[in-house]
């Protein structure tokens, strides 16, 4: 071969290598079409869907293809927490850098917190674990992955919202699995909203088997396999004591007569251990319950000792309460161990946890119980809980029973748990 023909032939292959490698990376050709930009006039598109989908794959290509066409040059990347978005969004195999060529990758500033493309683009990475990054910076285009985690999700997205006013037309992607929140049927009622609903077998052809047959075994023909595997957005389950209308938000008044801090004890402390619920609340001068904090997690007896005590001494509780049944006299133990001084009350389920619920619920019914922020997880649990069929144990809503009770049965002269 003369050196002409080598030439030729080296050229033929770069040329071969550039189609190849144009054709990997065309999401045009791979894409099913529920997950491409849809047309038209629109300013949010949400693609509410199952787990397996495709939605992050989906939301990085779309990134891309903004960037690359310079209809994105300001854009907001926002996840559930710093690592999350770099994690998933950004370094994933899905994310923007699994999709995009080589000569089109972005860098990382970690000084900045930003994806700086070579075009010019750049992408401020936001953890939605703090609104207020979102204050200031501007945007033309951003994208929230798993919205419906956050626990600040209404304060994430407000802020986002003020600040996306670049460009002549800004646009924001979300992808999310679908949960039962006021701001995701918000959204979804917005007139510029575009809506894409998928399942997780949309994508089955790019799962394995194994994933598939586990997942239908663990979550086929349950509520939360309807969410999950076919992203319906569900409410309220059939007989559940509450139902999402029923939560009420607002301050905490000047005037409290007192604040509780409410403790249910995990038996055990491992990987598979219950949570400790740790609930904190107040009975206001206007008869209401205000519940203030959410502290509940998986936490050893020390942590959730300390996390309880400094609850209440921050909130200027006169009370704090601990369900004994599990932990017996080790609570009270633990407790005084960190602070001798705390005013504690040990109390034990005699009754059944949905007789005790019930009348909690009912002040929920009535509009008498306000929660001062979205407590997610809470909210969740207690729209979840049915009496009788929930197995797994519902910790934050035991330490909200054992609060609102305390609250409301503890002035003989002044009974608040009346039912109207």
């Amino acid at each position: 071969m003369t050196k002409i023909e080598q030439l030729k032939e080296c050229l033929r292959q770069e040329k071969a290598a550039r189609q190849k490698a144009a054709e990997d990376y065309n999401w045009d050709k791979h894409a099913r079409e529920n997950q491409l930009v849809p047309k038209g006039d629109w300013t949010t598109w949400m693609i509410l869907a199952g787990r397996g989908f495709g939605k992050t794959r989906t939301g990085a290509e779309t990134i891309r293809q903004w960037v690359a066409t310079k209809q994105a040059k300001r854009i907001a990347l926002i996840g559930a927490s710093i690592h999350e978005v770099l994690n998933v969004m950004v370094n994933g195999e899905s994310g923007i850098r699994s999709c995009t060529p080589k000569d089109e990758q972005p860098i990382w500033d970690s000084t900045t917190n930003t994806l700086m493309w070579p075009n010019g683009a750049v992408a401020n990475v936001i953890g939605a674990v703090n609104p207020e990054k979102l204050r200031g910076p501007q945007f033309d285009a951003a994208w929230i992955d798993e919205l419906a985690k956050f626990r600040l999700h209404e304060d994430v997205w407000n802020q986002l919202m003020m600040g996306l006013r670049l460009g002549a037309h800004p646009r924001c992607i979300v992808t999310t699995t679908p949960k039962p929140l006021k701001l995701i049927q918000k959204i979804l009622k917005d007139p510029t909203t575009v809506i894409t609903k998928g399942t997780t077998y949309d994508n089955k052809a790019n799962l394995a088997s194994s994933f598939f047959s586990q997942i239908l075994k663990q979550f086929e023909g349950t509520s939360l396999g309807a969410q999950e595997l076919y992203a319906e957005v569900l409410d309220r389950r059939e007989h559940a004591l509450w139902r999402r209308e029923m939560m009420q938000y607002g301050n905490m008044p000047e005037n409290i007569r007192r604040i509780v801090v409410a403790v249910d004890p995990a038996a055990t402390h491992h990987e598979k251990s219950d949570e400790t619920g740790i609930v904190v609340a107040a009975l206001g001068e206007d008869d209401k319950i205000y519940v203030l904090e959410d502290l509940s997690g998986k936490l050893s007896p020390l942590d959730w000792g300390q996390r309880a005590v400094k609850a209440y001494f921050r909130h200027k509780a006169d009370r704090l309460i601990a369900e004994i049944n599990k932990g017996g006299d080790m609570v009270e133990r633990i407790v005084r161990s960190i602070d001798t001084n705390i005013a504690y009350k040990a109390v034990r389920a005699t009754r059944g946890k949905g007789i005790r619920a019930e009348p909690i619920a009912a002040l929920y019914e009535q509009k008498r119980v306000v929660h001062v922020k979205h407590f997610n997880e809470l909210e969740t649990q207690l729209c979840d809980y049915v009496p009788g069929l929930t197995s797994k144990s519902p910790d934050r809503l035991d330490a909200l029973v054992w609060a609102v009770t305390e609250l409301v049965l503890d002035s003989e002269s002044n009974p608040v748990l009346r039912v109207w």
